[in-house]
Formats: structure tokens, C-alpha cells, sequence
């Protein structure tokens, strides 16, 4: 039986990124996936990349070598991510004053412009001025998250990386707390090392092997509109973002996580729509913290939030027809997601929890992937799960 240098569970970003880099460094990957078609964070992505936005020297450099990274990521993977810079206009609502708004954002690299009510419906005529105070713009990187992902899949392909589909079981360990490979529904492989790439489901897979690992997930909800003659002009997202509140709220008691039916802090929705280049759009976001990845969600009720929500912002696109998606969603305490090795096994490694997975993930596959090789990276030493 073959064995791999090193086997990647989940084919998302995070995992497809992973394994192109590491099979350009010349090491044997397997890539992992459970399911033909996708159904992770990455298929319902926004494909956002905010490299305007870093306050860290850590996160400024990374943002630096991202949006580097993507630039010349089409050519490189000889496939078109459709990366491009676009308008991000950052809607206040109106019980929100916009100066003070805009304060909030002086501490980021590039902060953003702010904007009266009528600059802000020149920049997106399909805006409702009734409902904001004034706006906050910014050039924003966007690129397709599914073309970009299966894009990294295909040149690991061309250079001799492989991937499989299966349902993942358990990992093979051995006496000595060694991890040797991955058993699926329909094979076991084996390898020198395993890195998870799991996402919202990390959590769950860890804890199946007694692991404890500072990584939680939110359950998030869009929905998706097929293409329309509507051509936005901008990227509309809320400038007062909820979700990172909810994602520091519900982090605080960690023992939380260890009931498994419970909702730890009540859910939100950031009104928000991306539109792609072929006129598709993606309208979200509610965010819920349900400590069961399996939760059932009344995708109805959920429905009629999105488009109630997305109606007050921009009234031409709550009526369209389009379909309520669900996906989990990794996140950390910190923002910085989890990169290393697990110490409970030796060859057992971890590669998630990215706050802004298309921002972060090719610089820091890039990293890892020399790091493992034997280079030294203070960076990467500063993610490790068990800072």
C-alpha cells in the first residue's frame, strides 16, 4: 500500500490550497473530500478579500503577501480565479452616527472613505437612501471562491497530487500516539502525516479522539439567486459587522461547547450581497451558534429574515427567486487560525479557523508548506494550537 508524505482531510480552500503548495514543494499529497459536490464554507463563500483591513503587523504583512499571491494566482494555477478590485460600500444604518462609524475603522491599514447618503446611492443606485446614514467605501479584493478552489485542486493534479472522495471515518493511530493515515467508508490510507483542513467540523473530529482544540464554528445561512439582469455596482456588506461580536461573545466559556444541543448566544444577520461575474448573487448573512453541527434550522422562518433584511437595503433584490443555503463556519478565539502540530499525536497537524479564508489561506499555505520543509517562520510558530 502506498504510503503519502502527507494526506489532507477536506478539499475546501484551506485544503486545496494546502495541498497545491505542498505538492510544489515535491512532497506525495492526498487530498481528502467527502463529497463530490461540495457542500463546505467555501461553496457558499462570499470570496472576499479584505487586505485593506489589517491592524496587526502580523495580519499587514500577511495581507500584503495575499493580495500578491492572488494577483498572480490565475496564471500560476493556468486557470481563472476572477480575482479583480472592486467597491466595497459598508452601509450605517440610520440609527448609527457615521462619524463615529468611521472612527471605528481609523486603526486599519487603509481606512475606508466615509460617505453622505447621496454619494453612497451614486456609487450603488440600487440602494435604499431611507434606510442608511451614510456609508463607508474601500477597494475590496473578490475573487470566485469555487473556481479559485478547484483551480489549487488541478494544479496539484498536473503535479501528481491526488485526491479521493469517501466518508471520513477515523484517524489510524498507533500505540506509541502516532497518526498514520486516515480510514474512510470506502478505503484506509496511509501517510506520514495528516493535516485537517476540516473547518466547522474540526472541532467535532478532534473531540472524536479525546483532542481539545480552541476551534469553534458558527452554523451561516445565504441565499443564493441565480444570474439576473440587476448589475450592482458595488459589494454591499454593514459597516457595523455582527458576527465577530457574536464569535468573541460566544468563545468566553469553553465548556459551553461541550453541551451538545445548545445555543450559546441568540443569532444575527449581517445584510450583505455579492454579485459574480456572471450576474449570480449571494445575499446573507445570518450567523447562529448552535454547539450541534447537525442542528436543524428552519430554513423558512430563515428565508424571510434574509430577504426582510436585504429588502431595507437594497429593495430590487428581495423578491428574487433564489435558494436558502446552510454550511458551518470555522473561527477562533483570536481571529488567527490554528496552524501546527497537535501534540497529542505526532505526525498530526491542523490547518484552520480563518477568519478571512481567502485573504489568509495562500500566504499561509505558502508558509506552511516551507515550514514543514524545514524553513523557519516566526508566523507560523505564532499560530500554533497550542498558543
Amino acid at each position: 500500500m502506498k504510503t503519502y508524505d502527507w494526506i489532507i482531510i477536506g478539499a475546501g480552500i484551506t485544503g486545496a490550497a494546502l495541498a497545491y503548495e505542498l505538492t510544489k514543494i515535491g512532497f506525495s499529497v492526498l487530498l481528502l473530500e467527502q463529497y463530490q459536490t461540495p457542500q463546505n464554507a467555501t461553496r457558499y463563500s462570499y470570496g472576499g478579500i479584505s487586505f485593506w483591513s489589517a491592524t496587526t503587523a502580523i495580519t499587514k504583512q500577511l495581507s500584503t503577501e495575499g493580495l500578491t499571491r492572488h494577483r498572480i494566482l490565475s496564471e500560476e494555477l493556468n486557470a481563472d480565479t476572477q480575482f479583480r478590485e472592486l467597491n466595497l460600500l459598508m452601509t450605517i444604518s440610520v440609527d448609527i452616527n457615521p462619524e463615529t462609524m468611521a472612527k471605528s475603522y481609523q486603526d486599519v491599514v487603509i481606512p475606508p472613505h466615509l460617505i453622505s447618503i447621496q454619494e453612497a446611492c451614486e456609487l450603488e443606485p440600487f440602494l435604499n437612501p431611507e434606510a442608511i446614514s451614510g456609508a463607508l467605501t474601500v477597494k475590496h479584493g473578490h475573487v470566485h471562491p469555487e473556481k479559485t478552489t478547484q483551480a489549487y485542486i488541478q494544479a496539484m493534479i498536473d503535479l501528481g497530487g491526488e485526491i479521493q472522495f469517501g466518508e471520513f471515518i477515523e484517524l489510524v493511530t498507533t500505540s506509541m500516539k502516532k497518526c498514520t493515515g486516515v480510514k474512510t467508508n470506502t478505503n484506509t490510507f496511509q501517510s506520514d502525516n495528516v493535516v485537517i483542513c476540516a473547518g466547522g467540523i474540526t472541532r467535532k473530529l478532534l473531540k472524536s479522539m479525546d483532542i481539545a482544540a480552541k476551534i469553534y464554528f458558527s452554523h451561516a445561512e445565504i441565499i443564493e439567486i441565480p444570474s439576473t439582469d440587476i448589475q450592482l455596482h458595488s459589494l454591499v456588506s454593514p459597516a457595523n459587522l455582527q458576527r465577530y461580536e457574536l464569535e468573541a461573545e460566544s468563545t468566553q466559556i469553553d465548556e459551553l461547547w461541550d453541551n451538545p444541543n445548545h445555543e450559546i448566544v441568540s443569532p444575527i444577520l449581517d445584510a450583505g450581497v455579492v454579485q459574480f461575474l456572471d450576474g449570480s448573487l449571494r445575499i446573507g448573512q445570518i450567523s447562529r451558534v448552535l454547539t450541534n453541527p447537525q442542528a436543524e434550522i428552519n430554513s423558512t422562518a430563515s428565508e424571510q429574515w434574509l430577504r426582510e433584511s436585504i429588502t431595507n437595503i437594497l429593495p430590487s433584490l428581495g423578491n428574487l427567486p433564489g435558494t436558502w443555503h446552510h454550511c458551518l463556519v470555522a473561527f477562533t478565539q483570536d481571529k488567527l487560525p490554528l496552524i501546527g502540530a497537535i501534540s497529542e499525536f505526532s505526525g498530526l497537524h491542523i490547518f484552520s479557523g480563518f477568519s478571512s479564508p481567502f485573504l489568509f489561506v495562500p500566504p499561509l499555505a505558502v508558509r506552511f508548506a516551507n515550514f514543514v520543509s524545514g524553513q523557519k517562520d516566526e508566523i507560523i510558530k505564532q499560530m500554533s494550537p497550542d498558543r
